[in-house]
């Protein structure tokens, strides 16, 4: 069966490869350059239009979490057989990825995530999620519809493509480390950049925001449980109190923050659980405490980490408790930092499409994305896409019950996907040589 599915991508590289392309390298640059310019067109057609909602609906109506994305990923596969794009599945269990152009270098990405949340939407709508406890809250079923209807515009254009388009779409963003089983399975393997969006409601709809340097924050998180010696309340001398030595931890990490830290470099601990204890009277035996911390570079991200272990075990044992600290590698992500050459393309690239006026300077946040697995490994670039209309009411933030996607988007997510993508390649000519005649589909 292997055999066959290698056989069948092989076939389909061969097949929908562009017929060649002119001996004139400066003929087929200007011809290159012009398909940016009508992408956002192309887009707003209501055949277009209409068509990345109902993919987007459809999805939202069948939300999955992270790593079990089956229907998801066999949606957008049956999009890409229609369009005539070849792909691999699975990648990273049920992550996609699909190919147009030429298939030999440059290669550049384009990503979407897939998953959805584990809460129970609230919005009444006809759409609505049938998955009881799960939700897309974050707007991830807009990004998949938005990276198709990109790929129907590339495809179109497949023949004038100088190098290769990688379309990425990943599973479990949410806490999973998708883009990191991605990479790990070479879903990146020859790829020069790569570039991704998030819907915003924190920007009008026409406006996009980003900044070069680091984006989004290091992140993770960790647990602790103080153990001490239980014991009547009433009698306090006789126990060794987990609560009161829990609480002196607690005020102690924040000096972390204020004493130790950088005021120019920014940090968080936050603790966000504690329990211990069930009655009025009793002193219990142990307390656990849970947060997360953050920052905005790895050096301090690295330091911080250290100091956590090091103020619980110490602050307990003043409090004649013991303490053990874990932290959950599994969910932890670097720093997003956003390549400057690729933000300048951004910027060049977006100002052509909505207007200077309309691309914006993004404030660094304390939020985290695992995208930063990718940016890490190579130059990557990611972007709001700003959907607030004021005549349709106010939007909440992602990860609220309430969230609410403005499909009028659609039409930009799709064109700055696009254009990013062949601009790009345009401006990016291969950096090695090619790989040998009829051996290309192997870098795929």
């Amino acid at each position: 069966m292997a055999i066959l599915k290698c056989a069948f991508l092989i076939f389909a590289l061969h097949s929908f490869m562009p017929t060649p392309i002119s001996s004139n390298p400066s003929l087929n640059k200007e011809v290159s350059a012009q398909i940016p310019l009508n992408f956002l067109d192309f887009a707003k057609k209501p055949e277009i239009m209409d068509w990345m909602v109902r993919i987007r609906r459809k999805i939202h109506e069948n939300p999955e979490l992270g790593y079990e994305e089956f229907e998801t990923s066999k949606l957008i596969r049956a999009e890409l057989d229609l369009m005539g794009i070849p792909y691999k599945f699975p990648v990273a269990v049920t992550g996609v990825v699909g190919y147009i152009g030429t298939g030999k270098p440059p290669f550049v990405a384009l990503r979407a995530d897939m998953d959805a949340l584990a809460m129970e939407e609230l919005v009444e709508w006809e759409h609505r999620s049938k998955a009881p406890g799960k939700m897309h809250a974050c707007g991830h079923d807009a990004h998949v519809a938005m990276l198709l209807g990109a790929a129907k515009m590339l495809q179109e254009h497949r023949n004038d493509l100088q190098g290769t388009i990688v379309l990425v779409f990943q599973p479990a963003e949410e806490g999973g480390g998708g883009a990191k089983k991605m990479l790990d399975a070479g879903a990146l393997e020859n790829v020069d950049a790569i570039f991704a969006l998030h819907v915003s409601a924190r920007h009008p709809i026409g406006v996009v925001a980003s900044r070069p340097g680091p984006i989004l924050a290091a992140s993770s998180f960790f647990e602790a449980v103080i153990n001490g010696k239980g014991g009547h309340a009433a009698i306090p001398q006789h126990t060794v109190d987990p609560i009161l030595a829990a609480s002196n931890v607690i005020v102690s990490l924040q000096h972390l923050i204020s004493r130790e830290a950088d005021p120019l470099d920014s940090q968080v601990v936050s603790i966000a659980k504690f329990q211990g204890g069930g009655a009025f009277n009793v002193i219990p035996d142990s307390v656990t405490i849970g947060g997360t911390f953050r920052a905005f570079s790895k050096e301090s991200f690295v330091q911080l980490k250290q100091r956590i272990e090091e103020v619980i075990t110490k602050q307990a044992s003043v409090q004649r408790c013991n303490a053990t600290v874990i932290f959950d590698e599994k969910s932890s992500y670097p720093v997003c930092v956003n390549n400057k050459e690729l933000h300048e393309q951004f910027r060049k690239v977006a100002g052509e499409t909505l207007g200077l006026q309309n691309v914006i300077e993004a404030e660094a946040r304390m939020g985290a994305e695992d995208f930063a697995f990718f940016s890490e490994a190579i130059p990557g670039l990611f972007f709001f896409l700003g959907m607030k209309n004021e005549t349709q009411g106010p939007l909440q933030s992602g990860h609220s019950p309430y969230f609410r996607v403005n499909e009028d988007i659609f039409p930009y997510g799709a064109a700055l996907h696009a254009s990013l993508a062949t601009t790009y390649l345009l401006e990016n000519p291969p950096k090695r040589s090619s790989p040998p005649e009829g051996s290309y589909h192997d870098e795929l």
